[in-house]
């Protein structure tokens, strides 16, 4: 699995993106028993993970987990993957961000932003604290 694949499976499915599935299902059921005409569909989840929430329980956890709202290595040891130098690189490959240096700040910056538009892009609601 790609590594971009195991961040989403790290945190869509993690046991607080599963319980806000499960307290979103009666409301989402009532809106389709008054919604007379059919929603048109967006390719997107019909349950939306708050990622913030998710990744601040995770943290907890762990007593801490560093700065992982800007920093893609901390995100990566939040979700006990791979940070290392390589696994930047073959992610920064999966996202085709090619700016700086290889591991500088500059491409760990547009690393982290890319993952967190995936994760907006694919469902996610991103924490202000994440966007930038």
């Amino acid at each position: 699995m790609s590594i971009l694949g195991n961040i989403f499976n790290k945190i869509f499915h993690h046991p607080a993106a599963q319980q806000q599935a499960q307290a979103a299902q009666p409301q989402q059921q009532a809106q389709q028993q008054q919604s007379a005409a059919p929603a048109a569909p967006t390719g997107q989840p019909q349950q939306q993970v708050d990622v913030g929430a998710v990744l601040t329980q995770m943290a907890a956890q762990k007593g801490g987990g560093g700065n992982w709202q800007i920093s893609i290595v901390d995100l990566l040891k939040l979700l006990d993957l791979n940070s290392s130098l390589a696994a930047r690189k073959e992610l920064a490959n999966e996202l085709n961000v090619h700016v700086g240096a290889d591991g500088s700040a500059e491409e760990n910056i547009a690393l982290h932003k890319a993952v967190v538009q995936q994760l907006a892009a694919n469902g996610g609601k991103i924490p202000d604290a994440m966007k930038h």
